[in-house]
């Protein structure tokens, strides 16, 4: 399961972070590594932004970012 398919409330932990290079090093450089717990906030209408709690701060990602995030 990936980032991008978690509801609303839901508590998940990353178990692996796809993509190459500058992609996956600025979404670990914004303190999502393996092992790390997301807590899903909101989601845009639209579904693009995600807006997650990570590290005890708020964060908005990409729904393509959210994609290549995978969670348990």
């Amino acid at each position: 399961m990936t980032l991008k398919e978690v509801k609303i409330g839901d508590t998940v932990k990353v178990t692996r972070i796809h993509g190459e290079g500058p992609v996956k090093r600025r979404i670990m450089d914004m303190g999502i590594t393996k092992g790390v717990e997301i807590y899903v906030r909101k989601v845009a209408p639209l579904g693009d932004p995600v807006e997650i709690t990570v590290r005890g701060y708020e964060l908005s990602l990409r729904r393509a970012d959210a994609e290549i995030i995978d969670v348990e």
